[in-house]
């Protein structure tokens, strides 16, 4: 679990990292360099989730070995499944971290929601939803990690 106390009065209480895969945590379905261990790090304290419709065919080659669950969802309703994802998890519990259009209710809907702006882009969707815009899933990622740069971030 991370726990971030947030100046303004809110307390975010973290238990699950939900991050699409392609364009966040890979391109062209090749995980990105450092992402590996900082997953393997997080893991620790959050149980992580990859969700995708895995569009390349490579999610569960290149995350084999990972502490984390691997979700690949069809390829048709895929807001409304990742919706779906977060909340049996608890969405006021979830921190997730996403790029495309089809991640931006998923980064509205979780508690803490992170968009990464890559090699890939973002949709302006998610950028416009998001609690923290990132130019990488490395920073992203060391948001978690290090917590105090989430209340650098988001106090008032």
């Amino acid at each position: 679990m991370v726990t971030v106390a947030i100046p303004s009065g809110e307390t975010l209480t973290l238990s699950h990292l939900v991050c699409d895969f392609n364009g966040t945590l890979a391109i062209d379905g090749k995980l990105l360099p450092l992402v590996a261990a900082r997953l393997s790090d997080l893991a620790e304290d959050l149980q992580i989730h990859v969700v995708t419709a895995d569009t390349f065919g490579e999610a569960q080659e290149e995350l084999d070995g990972l502490p984390v669950s691997l979700m690949v969802l069809p390829s048709d309703r895929q807001t409304e499944r990742k919706i779906d994802y977060l909340q049996s998890l608890d969405a006021a519990t979830v921190v997730a971290i996403g790029n495309g259009n089809n991640d931006a209710a998923m980064l509205e809907t979780a508690a803490l929601g992170i968009c990464v702006v890559q090699r890939e882009g973002a949709s302006v969707a998610s950028v416009m939803v998001a609690d923290i815009v990132c130019v990488s899933i490395v920073d992203a990622l060391d948001l978690l990690l290090h917590p105090m740069r989430l209340v650098a971030t988001l106090r008032n």
